[in-house]
């Protein structure tokens, strides 16, 4: 099978809403000028093209093929799509390039959330029998895991809220983030609840936005990059959709789709967790210990562009390798309501 590695990456800002758009076009067009530029690539040098977004959250069918206006009507491309996040996309990019049907494949994902009611559109990927006709929204359902954790002793209040904390100041470093401050554990400990155990600091903003990787193996990928991020190991589990038919306190999946991906030896990891009590959670799934290195671009929780912050996780973790940072890195990237799809990628140095 081919090497492969990230040879790019770049991403719009992280923004409550961006009023200029009602699409993705406006937010991608920026972003593949970047991102081509950054790797020397022209359109045409882009072998296969990925995408991953939805069309519940868009509210118009068919939205994804609207957004290929970003990338220009001709010359034709060999494009594909996902209803997922862009990470899953990248997976499909992965396997293309690994058969040998292209040498290089442009992925992206976007979202503008802020075009509806986030917390009821996503109730619509629950059960359709038995518990989407209840609208359980998703910070209710996180809400239970993290009632579930705190009652057994797995993650306490405080120790949520640390999370938090340093999530924010390592965003103070990132221009794409959303959100960043410099409070205390006891500042965000005295607000109220917003669904009891979770604050709002326990929970991501809701965020517009659009990230973009460039895949290429072997030579090529040499030829783009000084310092490629090497996929070495990349792999993604589902689990039950019952909510009550698994335990909400731990990850199974995430523990295969690790173990498969050989996520051992990891420096930095970038953990895709819309809640402060499931980066806890993760951390204890993939065995991260204290010197592991969490999120440094302050991840989704300063900044969760639906179907474009999965993808983000796995191009902030590759810029730490390709900007001679960290040897091995890990990204993480969910879908689904309290943890249910998860996907790991493993990348390294040469």
């Amino acid at each position: 099978m081919r090497d492969i590695a990230v040879v790019g990456f770049a991403q719009a800002p992280n923004v409550r809403n961006t009023e200029a758009t009602t699409n993705g076009v406006e937010m991608l067009i920026p972003v593949f000028a970047e991102l081509l530029a950054a790797t020397g690539l022209s359109k045409q040098d882009i072998g296969f093209w990925c995408s991953g977004s939805s069309d519940y959250l868009a509210g118009r069918a068919f939205s994804f093929v609207s957004a290929v206006d970003a990338i220009g009507a001709f010359p034709p491309i060999n494009e594909s799509h996902v209803e997922m996040d862009g990470a899953w996309a990248l997976y499909e990019a992965w396997v293309k390039i690994r058969t040998g049907e292209v040498d290089t494949a442009l992925v992206y994902g976007f979202g503008k959330s802020s075009a509806g009611d986030l917390r009821r559109v996503l109730a619509l990927q629950l059960d359709p029998y038995t518990v989407a006709p209840l609208w359980p929204d998703a910070v209710s359902i996180a809400a239970l895991q993290a009632r579930l954790g705190l009652d057994a002793g797995l993650w306490t209040e405080r120790a949520m809220a640390g999370v938090a904390v340093r999530s924010r100041a390592d965003a103070g470093r990132n221009p794409h983030a959303q959100l960043r401050g410099d409070e205390s554990a006891d500042d965000l400990l005295a607000q109220p609840y917003l669904a009891d155990p979770l604050r709002a600091h326990d929970c991501a903003p809701i965020s517009d936005g659009a990230a973009a990787i460039v895949l290429a193996a072997g030579d090529r990928a040499r030829e783009i990059a000084e310092r490629p991020a090497w996929i070495t190991g990349f792999e993604h589990r589902v689990e039950s959709a019952s909510l009550g038919a698994r335990d909400l306190t731990t990850s199974p999946s995430t523990v295969a789709a690790a173990k498969a991906a050989n996520a051992g030896g990891i420096e930095v990891a970038e953990l895709h967790a819309p809640f402060t009590h499931q980066e806890i959670l993760l951390r204890q799934a993939l065995g991260l210990g204290d010197e592991v290195r969490i999120n440094p671009s302050g991840g989704a929780l300063c900044g969760n562009p639906m179907f474009a912050a999965g993808l983000a996780r796995i191009g902030e973790a590759a810029k730490q390798i390709m900007a001679g940072k960290a040897g091995k890195v890990l990204a993480h990237a969910t879908s689904g309501p309290a943890l249910q799809q998860n996907l790991v990628c493993v990348m390294e140095a040469a």
